[in-house]
């Protein structure tokens, strides 16, 4: 197809100003975005057993319910009743209460229950481990380090951004894509090389990056599309309240409420199909008694990343509303409901998350190349315009593309490997702290180390950071038994492939162009000073 040079130009000035802007953010994004593709497997790997007894039977839940509500009153605003229980679901009953300041707007504490071979009541604070759930936080947040509602405005403007760099890169590779589509041209080009994956990883994953552009923004701006709504329509029907309610609750009238197994048998014959994992018995805002059924069905697309939600009767156990339900929904719930499925990959099963894992890593390694030829580009420009020596501006942006991808990947190994050291102690603000701590030193480093030295000097930090994970494994098997050995195989594949690219960057910085940014000889190599210094 012929496109005019003067619109090419203009739109691959557009496509690298828009990449280098967005793509460190966007690597973040899609590599902590792949690894929660398996979110709760890695919450089975990383939780530590727990000391309660084994969870009473369905039957015997009402008991355990009284026995808690007898002990712990404030239980009665919102708790969960568990229907699987696991590592990562250690008790069938579990709720959440104010910490210990009394706030109840800050830091909540959760709380499992237990009834003993006694009767006893038995209650734990600690759980399931809460490093998944920053792993997802940090795909959310791109890695901010912000709270949750000023950086997702930031991240909707990154997927926006994103979505011009998608429609300028295919503009750009318009005229010469029957002729480059498939070529792979290795050799001394190594430029030319990392342009052709680019190009390759870009077409065949277009669609996948469509959807993830076009979701996040739906995503990142969900509150105002739905206060947009309510302003324009006069009759919005209110969305399903959460369990847990304010201080209203404290007043509602006492009624009784439908027993676990009543409601799984309600839930059978109502929705055939879906699968309840979990019952959230609670007070609505009005004081009320409230109930929801959190499950999955495998034929449909779900809201959740691994559940969908349906409001239930509390007294019959009777479904109240549908909306989240699949195949029951009105047109524009299926259609915000597809919006949610697409992006998590919550459809079709296992297949669909595995190939979401590697379009995830395939995204992030997109992300990368790019970077790596637009910094590469622009030292050819100023060498052009007479620059012998590197700008500071190309030095910094060659070192954060160093830095940025693999601090992030170091992070969230060693943190992953954290959450066997610190066992029931982990906290998600701990979790953060390790995990910051670690990227933040590699970006220093490869700032003041410069692009090429710190390349060679972090790969083989990462790779061990990566075999921080099965070494975790194997040094607490006594207190926590191995399980879902898959996150070790992969963390040892991980840091095998880390190796093989160490010993290709090491070949490239010394064997490479003498001028160019990644080369550790010549020119670039005398001209290396400290960023810092500018």
């Amino acid at each position: 197809m012929k496109v005019r040079t003067d619109i090419v130009r203009m739109y691959k000035d557009i496509h690298g100003w828009v990449g280098i802007i967005s793509g460190l953010a966007l690597f973040v994004a899609f590599y902590a975005g792949a690894i929660t593709m398996f979110e709760e497997q890695l919450q089975r790997w990383a939780s530590p057993p727990t000391s309660l007894a084994a969870p009473v039977s369905l039957e015997r839940t009402p008991e355990l319910v009284r026995a808690v509500l007898a002990a712990h009153p404030e239980a009665a605003r919102g708790y969960q009743v568990n229907l699987q229980a696991g590592h990562d679901n250690p008790a069938r009953v579990s709720w959440q209460a104010a910490g210990d300041g009394g706030d109840e707007h800050g830091a909540r504490r959760t709380f499992y229950a237990a009834l003993g071979t006694d009767g006893e009541l038995q209650v734990e604070e600690h759980g399931p481990s809460p490093v998944a759930q920053f792993v997802d936080v940090l795909h959310q947040q791109v890695g901010l380090m912000l709270d949750h509602e000023i950086a997702m405005p930031i991240m909707g403007a990154i997927a926006l951004l994103y979505a011009i760099a998608l429609v300028s890169g295919v503009i750009v590779l318009l005229p010469s894509l029957v002729k480059d589509l498939f070529a792979l041209r290795a050799g001394k080009n190594v430029k030319r090389m990392w342009l052709d994956v680019h190009n390759l990883l870009g077409v065949f994953s277009l669609p996948f990056h469509i959807v993830m552009a076009l979701t996040a923004v739906v995503f990142a701006f969900h509150d105002q599309f739905y206060d947009a709504q309510e302003a324009t329509f006069a009759q919005v029907e209110e969305r399903p309240a959460v369990a847990a309610a304010g201080p209203a609750a404290q007043t509602a009238r006492p009624v009784e409420t439908a027993s676990p197994v009543a409601v799984v048998q309600s839930l059978s014959r109502e929705v055939p199909g879906f699968v309840p994992v979990a019952l959230a018995y609670g007070q609505g805002r009005d004081g009320m008694p409230s109930l929801r059924a959190m499950g999955r069905d495998p034929r449909y697309g779900l809201r959740g990343p691994t559940y969908t939600v349906a409001a239930l009767d509390p007294a019959s156990g009777a479904v109240r509303d549908r909306d989240y339900l699949g195949g029951q929904q009105d047109g524009w719930g299926a259609t915000v409901t597809s919006f949610f499925a697409l992006h998590f990959g919550s459809f079709g099963g296992t297949g669909v998350r595995w190939a979401y894992f590697v379009l995830g890593l395939g995204g992030a390694f997109l992300f990368y190349t790019g970077n790596l030829l637009w910094v590469e580009s622009r030292r050819r420009r100023e060498r052009k315009a007479g620059a012998v020596t590197q700008t500071r501006s190309t030095r910094v942006l060659g070192a954060l593309t160093v830095g940025v991808p693999l601090g992030c990947m170091a992070g969230i190994s060693v943190t992953l490997a954290a959450a066997k050291v610190m066992g029931a102690s982990a906290t998600e603000g701990r979790h953060s702290l390790v995990y910051h701590v670690v990227f933040a030193g590699f970006v220093l480093w490869a700032l003041l180390r410069g692009s090429a030295r710190g390349a060679v000097e972090l790969l083989p930090v990462t790779a061990l950071a990566m075999l921080s994970i099965p070494f975790a494994t194997l040094l607490f098997a006594s207190v926590h038994p191995a399980e879902m050995v898959v996150v070790d195989l992969m963390a040892g594949t991980a840091a095998a492939a880390l190796v093989l690219a160490w010993n290709a960057t090491r070949r490239r910085v010394g064997n490479g162009p003498r001028d160019s940014v990644w080369s550790d000889r010549g020119p670039a190599a005398q001209d290396r000073v400290r960023v810092m210094k500018g």
